[in-house]
């Protein structure tokens, strides 16, 4: 029984035979994730496990772990996290600090990725596999153990497609957001998708309070298809119409993620066509500017993006710059590649904080 895997439901059901109150259930749920359990004997330990659930996790729990191989630091704050999975592959997380109060947690959710979206590191790995939730959710404990500021938000925009692993990724945010579990708001967990449109349509059927922030780049579809391969599987004007429904069904804007290219998809002709791509969906833009370490996509020129920005007033919607931050860690969105780079190498910390 692997107590890092299940969801409270899931719990219930799997101790069910020795009949545990709600309370004992939760005690157990809460002991693993909202204190982080470093032991299958912590759990027990904890307040309110009656005795025969004790002994029944002894002979039947485990709480496996990934490997933390290497931690670095780069100049901005961000922490960038190397783990090795007994599973089989390697997978990095980013801890991103929010001012000066809190962190948001970067966290893969495959080994590799099958989309290859041309300029992210991750796709020249080509696909492994999907991990698992108790993987996702590890490297969220790991980090937030080391953390000197509290945990208040996971994005789900590491190595991977997330909403290919569907399953195992929902599983994680419904344990992410549990008031047992790490009670982080279901507003505050974003899975980011390249536009894969029957899981996208599965979602809004299901009605999951997590926000979903779809991969655009281009609302042209010649431009989009030499950067996302995923164009061809699901063309624009399918994805659009699934980005509709969830916009009908949420009651709110559509988060527009749009990677920044220099002299690529920045110019008039761009922002008209998401103008009427997007005619009639509200929706927010949010720019990124592209990280490509092979240097064959650059991001833009100071120039280039206030030019863009006056043209995408045509949207009259929300335009908003995400930073990409650790860039010289290979932190920044489309770099992970379960590799080396520069930074500061840190040290495991003593205590809480990292030193």
């Amino acid at each position: 029984m692997n107590l890092k895997q299940l969801s409270l439901p899931e719990l219930e059901q799997a101790l069910a035979p020795l009949a545990p109150t709600p309370t004992a259930i939760r005690k157990v749920f809460a002991a693993v994730f909202a204190h982080g359990a470093g032991s299958v004997e912590e759990v027990c330990q904890a307040p309110q496990v009656p005795k025969r659930v004790a002994e029944h996790l002894r002979a039947h729990a485990e709480l496996p772990r990934l490997e933390v191989v290497e931690r670095r630091q780069a100049e901005d704050g961000f922490v960038k996290y190397l783990f090795a999975s007994p599973l089989g592959g390697r997978v990095e997380a980013v801890r991103i600090p929010i001012f000066d109060e809190k962190y948001i947690i970067c966290v893969s959710s495959q080994v590799g990725c099958a989309l290859a979206c041309d300029f992210c590191m991750t796709g020249k790995l080509g696909f492994q596999r999907n991990l698992r939730t108790w993987e996702i959710l590890d490297q969220v404990l790991q980090v937030r153990a080391e953390a000197d500021r509290p945990v208040r938000g996971v994005v789900f925009m590491g190595m991977g497609e997330p909403l290919i692993n569907y399953a195992e990724t929902i599983r994680a945010a419904q344990i992410l957001s549990h008031p047992a579990g790490f009670s982080i708001s279901g507003t505050s967990i974003t899975f980011s998708t390249a536009g894969m449109v029957p899981q996208i349509r599965r979602y809004t059927r299901e009605g999951h309070p997590y926000r979903l922030a779809f991969s655009v780049t281009s609302a042209i579809a010649e431009k989009r298809l030499k950067v996302l391969p995923i164009e061809k599987a699901h063309p624009l004007p399918e994805l659009v119409e699934a980005i509709r429904e969830y916009t009908q069904v949420r009651r709110e804007r559509a988060m527009i993620a749009y990677v920044a290219i220099s002299g690529f998809n920045l110019g008039l002709e761009d922002a008209l066509a998401l103008k009427e791509t997007f005619e009639g969906i509200p929706i927010k833009v949010d720019l990124i500017d592209v990280t490509d370490p092979t240097g064959k996509y650059q991001p833009p020129t100071a120039e280039e993006l206030k030019a863009f920005r006056d043209h995408l007033q045509v949207l009259k919607a929300p335009i908003a710059r995400r930073y990409s931050g650790g860039k010289d860690i290979g932190a920044a969105c489309g770099t992970l590649e379960a590799s080396q780079y520069g930074g500061k190498v840190l040290r495991p910390p003593v205590a809480a904080g990292v030193e």
